[in-house]
């Protein structure tokens, strides 16, 4: 086959999130997830070769390793014999940025493990998909929904449809966190709060009674991401800022796009060396 076949990959976003406690090495937390109409491009055809080709373009691809979500994705799948030695080559526009809080190489997984499964055929349970995945990363599950979901502490994944568009602004300041390093400051836990997952969470009103456990840490290490949230809080008609994950990405929410894009502008002039993008949630 000569042609692509072209998917697209979307950023994912934590409305809300809570950490619950710790098991072994892992932090047990739930949260609120949205995904943008933000997304990296893959390109992606079966080709007549023994290894495959995992090419990254475009303005995020710098630093990306010859071991990421991808090759690890296709060297698990090799190893279970799922593609049936075929070989693909995946070229994938960077567009997200990483580091970000966005979930970008988690869902360029999700994506692509999505798309063999539906066009090869794999026939792969439910419980397998989990392994894989998490073999390849924690967050790479939620990108084979990428709907609007409620992660509950159990590990369980609700879908909740119906929800309304939200108008966002992006920024990701001209330096990353390291999720790692954030994690190991976790003192406290919270208590378990979307224990009864419903579309009302994603209400402004019940969201502003929530927090991203993670963002008081992150401005402990990051003094910079404080200032940029005291800056964005302090911008008309601005409905809630909050940082995403474990950052470096903060999220400014509005009504409409047009006051997204007005926030843009004052955005790019304050911080003329951070990445600003407007996007809704899909």
């Amino acid at each position: 086959m000569n042609g692509y076949w072209k998917i697209k990959s979307f950023a994912k976003i934590n409305l809300a999130l809570n950490i619950v406690g710790k098991s072994f090495l892992i932090h047990k937390i739930e949260s609120i997830i949205s995904f943008l109409s933000l997304s990296d491009e893959i390109l992606i055809k079966e080709i007549d070769k023994k290894k495959h080709i995992i090419k990254f373009t475009g303005k995020f691809s710098k630093n990306i390793g010859k071991i990421n979500t991808i090759s690890k994705l296709l060297k698990i799948l090799d190893k279970k014999k799922l593609l049936k030695d075929k070989k693909y080559e995946i070229k994938i526009e960077k567009n997200i940025p990483s580091k970000a809080g966005l979930g970008g190489g988690s869902m360029n997984a999700a994506t692509i493990l999505k798309f063999l499964i539906k066009k090869q055929n794999i026939k792969i349970s439910q419980k397998k998909i989990l392994k894989i995945t998490n073999f390849i990363g924690s967050d790479v599950i939620l990108g084979m929904s990428s709907k609007n979901l409620i992660l509950k502490s159990n590990g369980a994944i609700y879908k909740i449809s119906a929800i309304k568009n939200k108008n966002v602004l992006v920024i990701k300041p001209n330096f990353g966190c390291s999720t790692k390093q954030i994690y190991s400051k976790v003192k406290k836990f919270n208590s378990s709060k979307f224990n009864n997952p419903k579309k009302e969470l994603f209400s402004y009103f019940e969201l502003k009674k929530m927090s991203n456990d993670l963002e008081s840490i992150a401005f402990k290490i990051y003094p910079k991401l404080k200032l940029l949230k005291v800056f964005l809080e302090k911008l008309p008609n601005v409905k809630l800022v909050r940082m995403t994950g474990s950052g470096s990405a903060m999220i400014a929410y509005f009504s409409s796009s047009k006051l997204c894009k007005q926030a843009e502008k004052k955005v790019k002039k304050h911080f003329r060396k951070y990445w600003c993008k407007t996007a809704i949630t899909i």
